[in-house]
């Protein structure tokens, strides 16, 4: 692990090669899984403010399960707040382009200028997962088999995790930061030889 501020980092940021092979997956990531994308507590409350703007963006699925479970909802398992689902399988926030590729809705509306909140953050972020602890946050690098294909360009590409991610990275911990695991990458790799 390395350690900028409060921040532990998995070294595995730095090791794994990663880019979105979308032709590939067709945006799994949106649709499997057993509960919807984690939200911070802040994003509950935008995803209720905004709802109205990017309805018009959702499927008809979604529209009907967000009126009948709201705009998020709280994991029974851990008690976090979390995006619904439609009828256990895709997020209520997906839509699907002419090649059956998942988009996000709400990245719909924000790339049409009518919202100014992209989407939510553990979205933006994956294949990081951060979980914050009483005196620390962790961040850490998911591995999930419907990501072998991002995997694999990623290594063709040779792109790291954290590079893949840089502007969700400066999005949610500022440029400093990011700056910082730069540099914590470059001495990584010098010691590691990757």
């Amino acid at each position: 692990m390395i350690q900028i501020d409060d921040k532990l980092i998995s070294e595995d940021v730095f090791s794994e090669e990663f880019v979105c092979n979308l032709s590939k997956c067709k945006g799994a990531c949106c649709v499997e899984g057993d509960i919807g994308a984690p939200l911070e507590k802040e994003e509950a409350k935008i995803l209720e403010d905004i709802y109205e703007k990017i309805k018009p963006f959702l499927t008809k699925e979604g529209i009907k399960a967000i009126e009948e479970q709201g705009t998020w909802v709280v994991d029974p398992s851990d008690g976090d707040f979390v995006t619904p689902m439609v009828e256990n399988r895709e997020c209520v926030y997906v839509t699907y382009d002419e090649k059956g590729i998942t988009k996000c809705g709400i990245e719909k509306a924000y790339e049409a200028g009518v919202i100014d909140w992209q989407k939510p953050i553990s979205c933006h972020l994956y294949p990081i997962r951060a979980q914050k602890y009483s005196t620390f946050e962790a961040l850490n690098y998911h591995e999930w088999h419907i990501c072998s294909d991002a995997c694999t360009l990623g290594k063709e590409l040779e792109v790291p995790v954290y590079r893949f991610l840089k502007t969700p990275l400066i999005r949610k911990y500022g440029e400093a930061f990011y700056q910082q695991l730069s540099e914590a990458a470059e001495e990584w790799k010098k010691e590691f030889g990757k």
